[in-house]
C-alpha cells in the first residue's frame, strides 16, 4: 500500500492516506456506518448508491469477501473509506481478500486516516458531499470537485439500481442466516403472493418473504398499480433503496394506487415513500443513521429492538395525517421508526428487520405481514 490517496470534503477539510481498492477518482456524499460487521453487506446494499461510506470500527476486512451473502448482484456505493484494511483475510468462508473484491468491481477505496476524526467532523457538521481521489492530490483542486458535485437532494438515484425486468425469487434463508432456534419455522406453501417493488432492494428481504411461505415476484419501482394489481397479489412490499424518496413520483402514485386493495408493507425508502403517498413531508437528517446498533421502541408493546439501519431522510413527524399512526419510535432522536394507517392494511418501518447483517430483534415484521395477508385473504395464516 504505497499510492497516496486524499479525500476531501465541501467544508475544505482534507484527509491524506492510502488507496486500496481501485485508483481512481470518485464524487459523494460522506456518511459513516457505526457496524463492527457486515461491510461486505453494506457495500452491496443499494441504498448506499452516491454515497462514500466510512466504516467506524478500526480494521475492516478480516474476514474476506463470499458470495453468499451479498445482497445484490454487485457493490453500489461510491466510495469506501477505512483505518485500517486487512490485506490477508483468514475465515473459512472467504473467497477472496476486500482489496481484491473492489477492485474487481472498480471501486475506490481510502484507508490509514483518523476516521474518528472525519467522523466527529460529519456529526458536528453534517453529511458533507466529498471527493476520494488517487489520481488528484492537489487540495484546493479537490475541494472544489466537492463543493460541485451532485450531493443527494432531488436526485432520482432509484433509476440508477432498480431491476429492469421482472422477476420471480425462489431462495430462502441460508443457514448462516437462521438463528440457532428461531421462534417459528419456514413455511413451505406459497400461499401467498407478494408483488415486491424493488427500489434497490437487499436480497434477505426477498428471502424472509420466501420463508414465509410466500410466492415472490419482484418488480421495478417504476411499475405502475395497474401493472402490480394485474398480477394479482396478496401483498405488496415496498423495499429498502437510496437517497431522497420526495422526487419518486412514480412511485408514490403507485402506492396510492395499491393502499386499500391489498395489503402493504414498506421497509427504509418505502416507508418514507408510505408516508408521502399517504400525505406526510420527509426531510433530511443531519448525518443519517446507518449501523447495527440503533435502538428502537415497538409502541404497541414497548419493547426495545436493537435494529440495523440505514437511511438519511425521516418521515416528519408534524406532517403526518390523521389516517397515519407511529408505531414505532427511534430512542436516539426520537424520530418516527414505524407507521400504521388507520383505515386500510397497510404498515412500514424506517430501520432493517431482515438482519442483514444485523441483530434479529425485527423478524417478527415479516410475520405480521403474512398475518395481515391471511387476514385479508380470509385463511389461517399458520
Amino acid at each position: 500500500m504505497s499510492q497516496p490517496a486524499k479525500l476531501a470534503l465541501e467544508d475544505g477539510t482534507v484527509f491524506t492516506g492510502v488507496a486500496f481498492g481501485a485508483i481512481g477518482e470518485i464524487d459523494g456524499e460522506v456518511c459513516f456506518n457505526t457496524s463492527m460487521t457486515g461491510y461486505q453487506e453494506i457495500l452491496t446494499d443499494p441504498s448506499y448508491r452516491g454515497q462514500i461510506v466510512t466504516m467506524t470500527y478500526t480494521e475492516i476486512g478480516n474476514y474476506g469477501v463470499n458470495r453468499e451473502d451479498l445482497e445484490s448482484g454487485k457493490p453500489h456505493l461510491a466510495g469506501f473509506v477505512v483505518k485500517e484494511f486487512a490485506e490477508k483475510p483468514s475465515n473459512f468462508r472467504a473467497e477472496e481478500s476486500l482489496d481484491s473484491y473492489l477492485k474487481k468491481h472498480n471501486i475506490v477505496g481510502l484507508a490509514g486516516i483518523d476516521t474518528r476524526a472525519l467522523v466527529r467532523r460529519l456529526r458536528n457538521r453534517g453529511a458533507m458531499k466529498g471527493v476520494i481521489s488517487s489520481v488528484d492530490l492537489n487540495d484546493e483542486s479537490l475541494v472544489q470537485k466537492a463543493k460541485t458535485s451532485p450531493g443527494l437532494v432531488g436526485r432520482d438515484l432509484v433509476r440508477e439500481v432498480l431491476p429492469t425486468q421482472p422477476r420471480d425469487w425462489n431462495e430462502k434463508l441460508s443457514s448462516w442466516a437462521k438463528l440457532p432456534i428461531e421462534p417459528n419455522p419456514a413455511f413451505d406453501d406459497q400461499r401467498f403472493h407478494v408483488i415486491a417493488l424493488d427500489y434497490g432492494m437487499k436480497w434477505n428481504i426477498a428471502r424472509h418473504l420466501t420463508d414465509e411461505g410466500c410466492k415472490v415476484t419482484i418488480l421495478p419501482g417504476t411499475s405502475t398499480a395497474e401493472e402490480v394489481l394485474a398480477r394479482n397479489p396478496d401483498g405488496v412490499f415496498l423495499s429498502n433503496g437510496p437517497g431522497d424518496p420526495e422526487p419518486l413520483h412514480y412511485a408514490q402514485d403507485c402506492i396510492r394506487g395499491v393502499l386499500g386493495k391489498v395489503p402493504v408493507f414498506g421497509i427504509c425508502l418505502g416507508h418514507q415513500l408510505l408516508g408521502l403517498a399517504c400525505g406526510a413531508k420527509t426531510f433530511k437528517l443531519k448525518f443519517g443513521h446507518r449501523g447495527a446498533n440503533q435502538p428502537v421502541q415497538n409502541l404497541d408493546t414497548s419493547k426495545i429492538e436493537i435494529t440495523s439501519q440505514n437511511h438519511g431522510f425521516a418521515v416528519e413527524e408534524e406532517s403526518l395525517p390523521t389516517c397515519l399512526e407511529i408505531t414505532h419510535r427511534n430512542l436516539n432522536d426520537n424520530t418516527v421508526a414505524g407507521l400504521r394507517h388507520k383505515e386500510v392494511p397497510a404498515f412500514s418501518v424506517q430501520y432493517h428487520p431482515e438482519s442483514s447483517a444485523g441483530p434479529h430483534d425485527s423478524r417478527y415484521l415479516f410475520r405480521q405481514f403474512r398475518e395481515l395477508m391471511a387476514a385479508a385473504k380470509g385463511v389461517s395464516a399458520s
